[in-house]
């Protein structure tokens, strides 16, 4: 885990995120955060459509990646777009004690997440190694949550990626 203390070995070098979303807002929209509590992407979260959508954004307002719920499906399941591409799909799975997701890439690729969803406490991995940690234990303010991506890493695609998991895991919200 990235937000490891004590002997373990030196951790990869990360970037860090903070992900606050406004419990009372039209359309779900929120920013997201760097290091420094600046501004570095918005979802834009898209009011009165059937299925859930939002769209991740750059400080300019150029559009990154589209988000999608995919309604009647048996395995909850969320598609992610650029330039109606798509570029990867977030699968929950329907067996286990705990929630678990796949995130299969349009490239043929996986990656993987563990953890304890509901509290926003899991890592995504790629071929074995940790990619991006999301944490709320360092957090004391409601529905925020620290998003930890090593570096050399494609940051809009996990943020996304932790917006669809969040999306997926807290429905009712």
């Amino acid at each position: 885990m990235i937000f490891r203390r004590g002997d373990d070995p030196a951790p990869p070098a990360t970037t860090m995120y903070q992900l606050q979303q406004r419990l009372a807002s039209v359309g779900e929209d929120y920013w997201i955060d760097n290091g420094l509590g600046q501004h570095a992407y918005r979802v834009d979260g898209k009011a009165l459509r059937l299925r859930r959508t939002f769209v991740l954004k750059d400080t300019s307002d150029n559009e990154l990646l589209h988000l999608q719920r995919k309604l009647l499906r048996l395995r909850e399941t969320m598609v992610m777009q650029h330039g109606g591409q798509t570029v990867a799909t977030v699968h929950k799975h329907l067996i286990g004690l705990r929630d678990r997701f796949t995130i299969e890439l349009a490239d043929g690729g996986e990656l993987h997440t563990r953890g304890n969803f509901v509290d926003h406490e899991y890592t995504v991995i790629r071929d074995g190694s940790v990619v991006a940690e999301v944490s709320k234990r360092w957090l004391s303010v409601r529905d925020t949550y620290a998003i930890s991506i090593v570096e050399g890493q494609d940051i809009p695609f996990l943020l996304a990626t932790a917006v669809c998991i969040d999306v997926l895991c807290h429905e009712g919200r």
